[in-house]
This record gives structure tokens, C-alpha cells and sequence, in this order.
């Protein structure tokens, strides 16, 4: 039997077993060469015909076919009454008589019903229940290239982490279910074939704070999820642990004496940070809750910055801050919306017909609707998931360089959006205002001072945090030098191990 930690990340995930001496990664995706993460994006989609509308849609249809019986029968009454002809009579009675006999066959309605409802039904008429129950998964970037390919054919769940702690109904709550379980039955499998042994056993990472604007009540919700996904997946045990102590016991080891060291773990969709007495006299122990000082966390993320991005140098070129004939300014909401691939409910809307029936009308009280044609594209080929991929890959490039051309042909022809190092910090100072905010509560909260620090996640790669972390807010404090996309996972399976 064997232990692993997964690192269940925002934009992406990892599995890692701990043999008391060294690290072993599962590779999780056959498309990505030497890598041990994968896409935490899930691609749920139909090869052929879509499933069997729902009974309520069924029965919906019916009554409006009903409806539309009656009225016909209604007129077909009032012209036997009126006709003067006993021949014509006779022919309105036999359509009353046919008209009835469609109208109580419930079995030929329901066929009928079905036959339109699957006419003009798609992908997004099915809740995300019945989707996650009929539909077939794709993971990493096998997903995302059949996304990429086939939209319509099925829904992309950019990030099912962020979702956890919002406001659920049922359905949709056993949806994320269904989601993850199918995820972490992958990872499992992936490991016990590389590992060549049984894993029951994994310590998932968790946020401090789950994504989400319920408190606690959206963390509990958050961990009820994982641990039903864990054990719908096989583990049958099962522990969370917080990501930033993870990534301190990794660095942990290493340390020449007892050391306070403050861990600033910035990801995809979270930020966490705790100040922790670490010692390598203590690195066995199995509970280590008395030696973290202080911990702290927020739902702001790399992929925050993503968004941003894209509202702040990318969306004025798709018509924001256009004005309309009326001297009003297009609703801001239009490039908000569109980039809201972790919210579901504002996606559905901005994916609807409304929606793009409101940009279309929009486009013909402007001066330049051309620019707002970019948006309707979006909206209409369903590309916003694909948008926010691409200001991911800019945030990136930019880490190293100081100007790059993002191409976004997919859009238009041709379509190209100089950005620079300047629109960066620019669509990430608010945010790093937050971060910063974070930490002081984190110092403020700590009996003890740290004396070192570790900064890791993938923002953490950003030269921008960087100085402003470690040159402008917390000069006089060493940093530790480590990995900053595998440390939390490390972390996890060293805990892991210890069970």
C-alpha cells in the first residue's frame, strides 16, 4: 500500500510519492514531455448525438405542444358552429375527434417532444448535472485540444477548485462531485501503474480559503466535496493538509537549526501564507498545528491576474471604453463577463442568445462596431476559456521579456495586441496591493517574527512579486532558495509518507 500527496491545484495539478529518501512524480499526462503536472481543466463532451433531454424539459414540451393542440381545437369547435353544410360539419368533427386523440396520446407527444427538444438542443441546454453523468471526460491537454477543436461539442470546466466554495445548488454540488472523483481516479490510477503498488492513502492540499465568498461555511463545503470525490475515486483514507505548511515541511530538511521562516504561497487561484517554526529535529513528527504561528489566505490568484489582463490592455481593442451614440460608455460588464470562466451562472448568461442578441443591438449604436465584432466573436464561438488561456501565456512571456505581440487569430484574422512589461504591472498592482495586505496580516497575527523566507506557487516566478516582496517590503528577511512549482506537492507527500 502506498501514500501519495496531490497537489490539487487552480490551474493545474500533481501527484508525488515520498520513499523516506526521495521524491517520485507521476506523470499525468502522455501529451506533455517531462512533466509531472497536468491541466486541472476538464473537458466534458459527446462524441455523437446528445443524451435524452431531461424529464422536466420533456414534460415542458409537451404542455406546449398541448397548447398548441387546444387552440386548434378551439378554432376547429367555432367552425363546426359556424359552418352551414352538414358535409362540412362532418369534416371540422372528425378533426375534433383527431384533434383529441392527439391530445391525450401522451406516448406520441413524448416522441414528438423529444424529436424537437434534440432538433435544437445543446451542449450548454444541459445542466451541468446530467452533463457530468452522460458526457465522456478529457483531461490536460488532451481536453483542452478537443475543446479548442469542437466547443460545442461539450464544456470546458476551466477550473473546478474555484467552484468548491461558491453557493451550490444539489446538482450542481454532486456535478463537482462526479467532476473531481473523475479526476482523482485518474491520478490514482496513474500513480498505482507507474508505482506498481496499491495507493489508498493521498493528503490533498488545500487552501487556506477556498474560492468563494461564503467564510467557512464554503470551506467545509469545499472539503465535504474532496473527501466524497476521494473516496468516489477509491482512496480510502484520506487527509488535507494547508498548501503553504506543506511547502514549508519540504524546505523543512533542509534547514541547518530551528528556524521561523514566513511561507508566501501564491497559485492559480488562492494565495496563502503562514509563518511556522520549522525544525529538522522535527521533520518526522506527524502533527505540527502548534508550530504554525500564524496562517492566512485569500481567493486571489494567478489567474486573477489573467483576467485582469485582459480587462486592462486586451478588452480595449474589442470595444471597451467606446462610447455610444448617447454619449454612454459600453457596459463594462461586457469584458468582465466575458472573462468569467470561473463562474458559471455569469458564463451561462454571457454565452446565451440574449446576450449576444444585447452586444448585436449594441453594435449598431457605435461608432466602430468593429471592435465590438471581437467580443461577439467570443461570445459566440463560446472562446472565452481560450482568451484567458492566452493572457496566462502573455503574463508568462512577459516575465522575461519587455514587449511581445499576442496573437489572437482565433478571434479575426490578423488580429494581433502589442502588450508590454508596463501593461503587466499595470493589471497587477491592485492585485498586489491584496497580496501585500495578506502578508501583514500574517505578520501582524504571528507572536514570533520570521527570520527567513520562502516564496512559492507559480506567481511566484513572477520578477514583479519578486521585488515587491523580496526587495520593497521584506528586504532584511534571507530568502530561501526552492522550487517553486513542485514545493506544496513535496510537502504533501512527505506528510503523506508520515501516515
Amino acid at each position: 500500500m502506498a501514500a501519495v500527496g496531490i497537489d490539487y491545484g487552480t490551474s493545474n495539478s500533481e501527484v508525488a510519492y515520498f520513499d523516506g529518501t526521495k521524491h517520485h512524480f507521476i506523470k499525468l499526462d502522455p501529451n506533455v514531455e517531462q512533466s509531472n503536472k497536468i491541466r486541472s481543466s476538464v473537458f466534458v463532451y459527446y462524441k455523437d448525438d446528445l443524451p435524452r433531454p431531461p424529464v422536466s424539459a420533456i414534460e415542458a414540451k409537451v404542455a406546449q405542444i398541448q397548447r398548441a393542440i387546444n387552440d386548434q381545437l378551439e378554432k376547429a369547435k367555432n367552425s363546426y358552429y359556424e359552418a352551414q353544410d352538414p358535409r362540412e360539419q362532418r369534416v371540422f368533427s372528425e378533426k375534433i375527434d383527431d384533434l383529441r386523440a392527439q391530445y391525450h396520446n401522451k406516448p406520441a407527444l413524448q416522441r414528438q417532444a423529444i424529436q424537437l427538444l434534440l432538433k435544437y438542443m445543446t451542449v450548454q441546454d444541459l445542466s451541468l448535472n446530467q452533463l457530468v453523468e452522460t458526457g465522456q471526460f478529457a483531461f490536460g491537454e488532451e481536453g483542452f485540444k478537443r475543446y479548442l477543436k469542437t466547443p460545442e461539442k461539450g464544456r470546458l470546466i476551466y477550473s473546478p477548485k474555484n467552484f468548491l466554495g461558491a453557493h451550490l445548488v444539489p446538482g450542481q454540488k454532486a456535478a463537482f462531485v462526479g467532476i473531481i472523483a473523475k479526476q482523482l481516479a485518474f491520478f490514482r490510477q496513474s500513480a498505482e501503474q507507474q508505482l506498481n503498488q496499491t495507493v489508498d492513502t493521498a493528503v490533498i492540499g488545500r487552501p487556506v480559503r477556498f474560492h468563494g465568498t461564503r467564510g467557512e461555511e464554503g470551506n467545509n463545503q469545499a472539503l465535504e466535496i474532496m473527501a466524497e470525490a476521494a473516496k468516489e475515486a477509491g482512496f480510502t483514507h484520506v487527509e488535507f493538509l494547508e498548501e503553504p505548511i506543506a511547502a514549508a515541511y519540504k524546505i523543512e530538511p533542509n534547514l541547518a537549526k530551528p528556524t521561523n521562516v514566513l511561507v508566501v504561497d501564491i497559485g492559480g487561484g488562492t494565495t496563502d501564507i503562514c509563518c511556522i517554526k520549522l525544525s529538522p529535529e522535527k521533520s518526522s513528527n506527524l502533527n505540527r498545528q502548534q508550530d504554525v504561528l500564524s496562517v492566512t489566505g485569500a481567493r486571489i490568484g494567478g489567474m486573477e491576474c489573467d483576467k485582469n489582463l485582459i480587462v486592462k490592455s486586451i478588452a480595449p481593442t474589442m470595444g471597451q471604453g467606446l462610447k455610444m451614440l448617447n454619449g454612454l460608455p459600453l457596459p463594462p460588464t461586457y469584458f468582465s463577463d466575458m472573462c468569467a470562466v470561473d463562474d458559471i451562472p455569469k458564463l451561462n448568461r454571457f454565452f446565451s442568445d440574449e446576450y449576444g442578441l444585447n452586444i448585436t443591438q449594441t453594435m449598431s449604436i457605435i461608432k466602430e462596431p468593429k471592435l465590438l465584432g471581437r467580443l461577439l466573436t467570443v461570445q459566440e464561438q463560446k472562446l472565452s476559456a481560450r482568451l484567458v488561456n492566452s493572457s496566462r501565456l502573455a503574463k508568462e512571456m512577459l516575465s522575461s521579456k519587455t514587449e511581445i505581440t499576442l496573437p489572437l487569430h482565433y478571434i479575426e484574422d490578423d488580429y494581433d495586441v502589442d502588450l508590454s512589461v508596463e501593461d503587466l504591472n499595470r493589471s497587477m498592482k491592485s492585485w498586489l496591493s491584496r497580496v501585500k495586505r495578506l502578508v501583514v496580516e500574517c505578520l501582524e497575527n504571528s507572536s514570533e517574527a520570521p527570520e527567513m523566507l520562502f516564496i512559492t506557487g507559480g506567481m511566484s516566478l513572477s520578477p514583479i512579486v519578486k521585488k515587491q516582496l523580496t526587495q520593497e517590503m521584506l528586504p532584511d528577511l534571507p530568502l530561501i532558495e526552492g522550487d517553486a512549482f513542485n514545493s506544496v506537492c513535496e510537502g504533501l507527500a512527505i506528510q503523506a509518507a508520515r501516515l
